[in-house]
């Protein structure tokens, strides 16, 4: 302000009326600075009287103003400090006004920051220059200033914070770039601020203390800092200069908040690659054992180690997989987890092959059909699971050299152990019972589908629904049966059926029709009743020829429609057969069986979705899903001792799994199958099967993806049976997610480093499905006090402590009071819902650097 702003601000308020009781005007002016300590000397009012307050004349004032002269007006400048208690006019400051004319001295005013700091806002003049910045510090609202609140509020603002954290501000800061030069907040903090200031925070919170200051080194600083507390000094000797001696804690604390930020993890990410390099972890990590570095969570190239250790122990043959699956699935809670998802569940894949292997090493018995049919209904079916969610995460990562070492053993223990021993054993043991009899004791004939299960239900009067997709084989069904019975309130029940041989889908989808024969042509077509069942449009007819008020659709045509749409082409149909066929039309092509266990996955979600339609929007309630046949795949090409020639002269048709003939011969490495037991037969066929997975010989490629064989995994068909429950009715059950607790006595926390134990109470089955949940302490204000730990309960086990889990906790440094209420938060992570709020105290007593 300038002088006749001075005068003219001075004048309003001796203008002003005067208040109740108020006879007179008394202004004390205080220039702390001495700004216009001449000008003062020039200065006359209108009806004012001026004088100048000193150390030497308070007494005189005090006497003048109080006694001598009690009507007149005075301005009273002075430069000294008016809220002292050695003042002798303070009563009289107190029902005066004071007006401010320096700079200083108005923030001081409008701010309400007492004026013994001025000598600190003095020295931050310049940051409160600017309307702006003004008001983004004067918007934080604070109640009671000190050094350092004025302090952080500056960096604050300049760094755009909502409120006071330093924490926040140095993430920011970092966040910006670690080239010091081009860091805008740094920048911002050198012209407007102190940026000694700034390093002097830096240094208190999170024990950075280097001659020289860098951005860089300040986050390699706390990366390894936060990486010390997972992994003993001990074998940090090469990185021991970037590790704090105090605020550790703060430093593992903020690393962790920056980690789990929704947003700003990935710059995280990007500079945790920039320091393993820099402090070349790779090479360090090899003389720390595995157990010491398992649970740190601050380098991707930790996961990338475990990943190596598993796959390495795999290869020399060593069998501690309990101990692999334990560490993969820890790794899951772990930060950088998503980065290597698809290695990782391809590396779990392989570890419960071997498993597998190590269960059957002896060899997979031998038996009777039946016996081996049932082994494989209960067991050896998650072979085939393992070996295609292997390759379904291998697909992700193709190109990764360790997944192609995997590969090997993959395909090692499927295609040339399990494959080879099963289906040898299964092709002796049909070849002694089967061969002129397909069936099998106790065994559904799939050719009965319709008469045992459809006819039940139209005799009274229920509505049914068939979904059949066409190459779904047993173990895809067990798995989406498994989804239905944990995702929805009905119960999916899996049953199996003997497939038809040869198993192709012609055959298949008829004997999935009403029937009263079946039967093949001269040229192969297969007739039902004597019509020919090929195509969609023969279907309907057919099944429309047994129930009038029926429908036959493809899938695709269901998803197309909308609710009403649905609704009204279904309404009044009494039977529904509805078409899906993703798995076969991707893997019967040479040029996309490759997808074929990718196409699986789509599938599906799509069968989920089609049985959540017919649930919802048909309120159906009666729904079968089952297959014509299923599939043999492998992904390594076939060599050529995996091919037959056909030996046969007179044949009606060659695929590469089967040839149907009329002779009848002893066919070295083929079983020959009397047709008579399938289907009417009136040409006498039979089907020559090749044993085991062997493939006939044919031109052309699409050799990989076969069926029409016999073996286990084509023949042996789902029937999975869903039966919707609506919520309240007899015998529902409403889907819960499992429970995550703390159960640890300990409500009192005496140190910044604690663990505590909690529970999962519940283990993961039919209606109780997994739940994800994050664990930290917080205060009343919901801020986040501590590292956060992720918890995924997912476990199956009956053993209460195979259901347990113990974490560490770490608390930043800071005063805690020991009177109030601090709270472990558990939240759901789907939800954001928290589940869960137990109150503790905090009592550190003094804080210490030190971290025992």
């Amino acid at each position: 302000m300038n002088m006749t702003q001075i005068e003219t601000a001075l004048q309003d308020i001796f203008n002003e009326p005067l208040k109740d009781g108020e006879q007179r005007k008394i202004v004390f002016w205080a220039d702390k600075d001495e700004e216009f300590i001449e000008e003062i000397e020039r200065l006359t009012m209108d009806g004012v009287k001026i004088q100048t307050l000193t150390d030497r004349n308070q007494f005189y004032l005090k006497h003048l103003l109080e006694e001598e002269d009690l009507v007149s007006s005075y301005l009273i400048y002075t430069n000294l400090e008016l809220g002292t208690e050695d003042n002798w006019l303070m009563d009289t400051v107190l029902y005066s006004k004071t007006f401010y004319a320096d700079r200083v001295s108005l923030i001081l005013s409008e701010l309400r920051i007492d004026p013994s700091l001025r000598a600190t806002v003095k020295k931050h003049e310049r940051f409160f220059n600017n309307k702006e910045r003004f008001r983004k510090f004067q918007a934080y609202a604070i109640e009671s200033y000190t050094e350092e609140t004025i302090e952080l509020a500056i960096m604050s603002a300049l760094c755009g914070m909502r409120t006071l954290d330093f924490e926040a501000v140095l993430r920011a800061v970092l966040m910006d770039t670690l080239d010091d030069a081009d860091n805008k907040y740094l920048s911002l903090m050198e012209r407007f601020f102190d940026i000694s200031v700034f390093w002097s925070y830096v240094a208190n919170h999170y024990g950075y203390e280097r001659e020289t200051k860098t951005l860089k080194t300040l986050f390699i600083h706390l990366a390894v800092t936060a990486f010390s507390h997972s992994v003993s000094e001990t074998y940090l000797t090469s990185v021991q200069d970037f590790i704090a001696k105090r605020g550790k804690a703060n430093a593992l604390v903020f690393v962790d908040h920056w980690m789990h930020h929704k947003a700003d993890f990935a710059k995280f990410d990007h500079y945790a690659e920039m320091v393993e390099q820099e402090i070349q972890l790779s090479s360090l990590l090899q003389t720390v054992p595995m157990d010491e570095f398992k649970q740190a969570d601050t380098f991707p190239y930790i996961d990338r180690a475990i990943i190596i250790y598993i796959s390495n122990s795999l290869m020399e043959k060593l069998e501690d997989y309990e101990d692999y699956t334990k560490l993969i699935m820890l790794r899951r809670a772990k930060h950088f987890y998503n980065n290597y998802a698809s290695v990782y569940e391809a590396l779990y894949y392989t570890v419960k092959m071997h498993e597998f292997y190590k269960e059957y090493r002896e060899g997979i018995p031998q038996g009777q059909a039946i016996d081996v049919y049932e082994a494989y209904r209960k067991h050896y079916y998650t072979m085939d699971t393992y070996y295609r969610k292997f390759y379904v995460a291998y697909d992700q990562e193709s190109n990764h050299e360790l997944l192609k070492k995997l590969k090997e053993l993959v395909e090692h223990l499927y295609t040339h152990w399990f494959m080879g021993e099963l289906s040898s054993h299964w092709s002796q043991a049909v070849k002694s019972g089967m061969t002129t009899d397909w069936s099998l004791p106790g065994v559904q004939q799939q050719q009965r589908f319709y008469s045992s299960i459809v006819t039940p239900h139209i005799r009274e009067g229920e509505r049914v629904f068939v979904i059949i997709s066409d190459a779904m084989r047993y173990e895809v069904a067990v798995e989406l049966a498994e989804r239905l019975n944990s995702e929805t309130i009905g119960v999916c029940e899996v049953q199996t059926m003997l497939g038809v041989v040869p198993s192709v889908t012609k055959l298949g989808m008829a004997a999935l029709l009403p029937h009263r024969s079946i039967d093949f042509d001269e040229s192969g077509r297969v007739f039902v009743d004597g019509k020919d069942s090929a195509g969609l449009e023969n279907r309907k007819k057919m099944i429309e020829s047994r129930v009038e008020e029926s429908i036959a659709v493809h899938f695709q045509d269901v998803l197309a429609m909308n609710k009403t749409g649905r609704r009204e082409t279904f309404k009044g149909k009494k039977l529904v057969y509805l078409y899906h066929d993703t798995i076969d039309a991707m893997g019967d092509k040479a040029s996309t069986e490759i997808y074929t266990f990718n196409a699986v996955e789509t599938a599906l979600n799509q069968l989920y979705d089609l049985v959540k339609i017919i649930r919802d929007d048909l309120s159906g309630t009666n729904i079968y899903i089952t297959a014509d046949h299923g599939f043999l795949y492998q992904r390594d090409a076939l060599e050529e001792s995996d091919k037959i020639s056909n030996e046969l002269r007179d044949t009606v048709e060659v695929k590469r799994r089967y040839v149907l003939s009329k002779e009848k011969h002893d066919i070295a490495g083929q079983l020959a199958i009397d047709l008579s037991s399938v289907i009417k037969n009136e040409q006498q066929l039979t089907a020559y099967v090749p044993n085991g997975t062997i493939r006939n010989r044919m031109q052309g490629t699409g050799v990989n993806f076969v069926h029409g064989g016999a073996s286990l995994q084509e023949v042996v068909i789902p029937l999975l049976a869903f039966k919707n429950k609506r919520a309240g009715q007899r015998g529902s059950q409403a889907i819960q997610k499992v429970d995550i607790r703390l159960t640890s006595t300990l409500r009192r926390v005496t140190n910044s480093i604690f663990n505590l134990d909690f529970f999962q109470t519940e283990k993961v089955a039919d209606k109780t499905i997994a739940r994800t949940v994050v664990i930290y302490m917080a205060d009343d204000n919901g801020n986040v006090l501590s590292n956060e730990e992720t918890v995924i309960g997912d476990r199956s086990f009956d053993h209460p402590a195979d259901r347990t889990f113990k974490l560490q906790f770490v608390l930043r440094s800071m005063n805690y009071d020991r009177n109030k209420h601090y709270y472990l938060v558990i939240k759901d992570t789907e939800t954001g819902v928290v589940i869960d709020k137990v109150p503790f105290s905090i009592n550190l007593g003094i804080v210490s650097d030190f971290d025992f």
